[in-house]
């Protein structure tokens, strides 16, 4: 028996799978959508009603099967009132999927936001020589270091930087470490250098910043409590006194700059990842 490809392989086919797969994507993100929400409830008891309007209709449960009907025909309008939140969160995340597009990419990079917030807190304490230690993860995990310390899992905030670091304070005396864009940990201990060539008057911050550069390929800011003195620590250098622009400067070539064009490129590959679930979860 010759099979006919052609017409399994037939645009009326293609366009048959695209429209089940249109269909698929749009039930998914709604799911997603109401999961976790109180309308997800109401949802199953949607369900029930529809199973109990299957079964009078197979089994021919005349009463029954009216008061169904009668229930779904004035539905839609309910379903409407109920779901208006949820329906209002829903068409305004497909619009931000949809027109965002390239020319947000930067303003939507959370590194940007981490840059800026880094900046703006160590300047504050460079003012006020409150001394500081943040080390920012790389390609290197920073486990080990953060395991040492007092777990937070936070956003990062230049408010909280300050308040960690301020003096007599149960966190202010370690290192921050920072993680996938969250403050992982707070009063970590880190690895000293025993480097001879660094400068004497540099303090224990200064050598746990270049000891744990020597071990990993972390980016460490320090803000120096006797002289307010701003330093970035990578691959066992010491970058000193840095201005607030020059910090910023070296943070973005670091976590902005380097990322954007990636940003850019994937764009329709990332839509896609959080449309199907693919990428990492908001629950």
């Amino acid at each position: 028996m010759q099979i006919d490809w052609s017409s399994i392989f037939s645009w009326t086919n293609v366009f048959n799978l695209i429209d089940i797969l249109i269909v698929w994507l749009f039930i998914f993100q709604l799911l997603k959508i109401l999961k976790n929400t109180k309308a997800f409830n109401i949802l199953n008891g949607v369900f029930i009603f529809l199973l109990i309007k299957i079964i009078s209709t197979l089994f021919q449960l005349k009463t029954v099967d009216w008061i169904m009907n009668n229930i779904i025909q004035w539905s839609v309008i309910g379903v409407i009132v109920i779901f208006q939140p949820e329906i209002r969160r829903g068409l305004d995340h497909l619009g931000q999927q949809f027109f965002a597009g390239k020319r947000e990419a930067g303003a939507r990079n959370p590194n940007e936001k981490m840059v800026r917030d880094l900046v703006e807190a160590s300047e504050y304490m460079s003012k006020r020589r409150i001394g500081a230690l943040i080390s920012m993860q790389r390609s290197q995990p920073l486990n080990e270091y953060a395991s040492t310390g007092i777990t937070l899992n936070s956003a990062i905030s230049s408010q909280l930087l300050i308040n960690i670091f301020i003096p007599n304070t149960p966190l202010h005396d370690g290192a921050v470490i920072i993680q996938d864009m969250t403050i992982t940990s707070a009063a970590s201990y880190l690895p000293l250098s025993e480097n001879p060539d660094i400068p004497k008057e540099l303090g224990t911050r200064h050598r746990a910043a270049v000891g744990l550069s020597e071990v990993t390929d972390a980016l460490t800011i320090v803000v120096s409590e006797e002289t307010g003195g701003i330093s970035v620590v990578e691959r066992g250098e010491i970058t000193r006194d840095l201005s607030k622009d020059a910090l910023y400067n070296i943070l973005a070539d670091n976590f902005i700059h380097s990322s954007d064009e990636d940003n850019s490129d994937n764009f329709l590959s990332n839509w896609f990842n959080q449309l199907t679930g693919g990428g990492k979860s908001d629950d």
